[in-house]
């Protein structure tokens, strides 16, 4: 049976909700490397809809909403900081992205080390609590 994805640059996109999106977008992009390519204001203090790139990787977000796709979501602190799922990054150097992160203000909640399985990386929280890891391990 032939792959129902479509041949695109990446097949899968993680989505996000914050409750102020804008603020997340800056520090994302500060903090983690992303970059803007497309935010769609919603109203003053809301994003409807917003891209960021990373490497050929993205994620989506947006400001967290009162409709059918938002009610499906919960924010971390809304079930005591778990996650159901994280999104891993690959990075040529984890140890400087650990530095820009760290100065950023991230929560580190794996330090850097060596992974037993190769590569090297370090987990963080950003700061509405979402889980980020990135390290240069390359499962492909």
């Amino acid at each position: 049976m032939p792959s129902p994805a479509t041949n695109t640059r990446a097949t899968l996109i993680p989505c996000l909700r914050y409750r102020d999106a804008s603020a997340a977008i800056e520090w994302l992009c500060k903090a983690f490397g992303f970059e803007k390519m497309l935010v769609v204001p919603e109203g003053k203090d809301r994003i409807a809809h917003a891209q960021l790139s990373f490497g050929n990787g993205m994620i989506m977000l947006g400001s967290v909403s009162d409709n059918a796709y938002g009610r499906l979501l919960k924010q971390p602190d809304e079930i005591g900081g778990a996650q159901t799922q994280t999104v891993y990054a690959i990075v040529t150097d984890p140890d400087a992205v650990y530095v820009q992160a760290k100065a950023a203000g991230a929560e580190i909640v794996i330090d850097i080390k060596d992974e037993e399985y190769g590569g090297r990386g370090f987990t963080g929280r950003d700061p509405e609590g979402h889980v980020w890891t990135f390290g240069s391990y390359d499962p492909w």
